[in-house]
């Protein structure tokens, strides 16, 4: 098969995941695409050369192309039971697999506990003045899976506990399906105090808390994460991109496999969006069961 034709069949299946620019170079997608018409004319005779190298492709056009990175280092995923091709493509990577210690009492804290005190005590916005509860989260300090929200609702507000309302029924149901038990996995949101009128919540108050998710994954170093909602997949991966778009590939936070899927209380207005929702949560399960004990 001919370079350019590799080529064009790679970017397109990158355009079509809604990507406008290449890591690979400064163009857009597009502009690459006009390349390839070049290519062709310029393809060398050389038999070292590889026609199915896409990056030698885009040299012979003209374009400058960095040097194919290193592959990820996969520290904490054995063999699945799938193969490897059958898993989706890599996501977002935010982070390294270091540690990301904060100054004061919260770099010092060494259990969901102490951080569950500090957050009780947390006086950094103004939604502790209205929230009737803080809402830390809960769950096994040793959970393999951590699931993350947006926000506490009405009822998280009252309990003081994450995922209590309808939508945490759904959640409970959700974790059942893939063999979890919700006291097996830990619940948290991005936010730890109820926003007035369950209001979308301030770029203030997310910088505000962002702290205390981040260490209680530290504390906790979960196997995978799953986000639930646009807001919480937004703040963790740190992107604009549309949970359309996040969904289906495989994420990394600080090293970290990051699964995007809709909010359970998204599935209670959207029926039709509980399948998706379910092979999310199996993707979630697949990675589990790839994960060394």
């Amino acid at each position: 098969m001919r370079a350019e034709e590799l080529l064009r069949r790679y970017l397109e299946q990158r355009r079509d995941q809604g990507e406008v620019e290449l890591v690979l170079d400064t163009m857009s997608v597009d502009d690459v695409m006009r390349l390839i018409g070049a290519a062709h004319r310029r393809e060398t005779s050389s038999a070292s050369t590889d026609a199915s190298d896409w990056r030698e492709a885009l040299r012979s056009a003209g374009a400058r192309t960095a040097s194919p990175a290193a592959p990820p280092v996969e520290r904490s995923l054995s063999p699945a039971p799938s193969t490897p091709a059958s898993l989706p493509p890599d996501g977002l990577v935010v982070g390294s697999e270091g540690r990301e210690l904060f100054d004061g009492e919260l770099g010092h804290c060494q259990t969901v506990q102490h951080v569950e005190a500090l957050i009780g005590a947390c006086r950094k916005c103004d939604l502790y003045r209205t929230a009737k509860h803080p809402v830390p989260g809960e769950g096994s300090a040793t959970a393999r899976l951590v699931c993350v929200g947006e926000a506490p609702g009405a009822s998280e507000d009252e309990t003081g506990r994450p995922f209590v309302g309808q939508a945490g029924q759904l959640l409970t149901k959700i974790l059942e399906a893939i063999k979890l038990a919700r006291e097996d996995v830990f619940i948290v949101n991005v936010l730890k105090h109820r926003p007035p009128g369950n209001r979308n919540p301030l770029p203030i108050e997310v910088d505000a808390c962002r702290p205390y998710l981040v260490r209680q994954l530290e504390i906790i170093r979960p196997s995978v994460i799953v986000a639930f909602g646009t807001f919480a997949a937004q703040t963790l991966l740190d992107t604009k991109l549309s949970i359309g778009k996040l969904r289906g590939a495989i994420h990394r936070y600080h090293g970290i496999p990051v699964v995007v899927t809709y909010h359970p209380a998204a599935l209670l207005r959207n029926p039709a969006w509980k399948r998706p929702t379910w092979e999310d949560v199996q993707l979630a399960r697949r990675l589990l069961d790839g994960v060394r004990q």
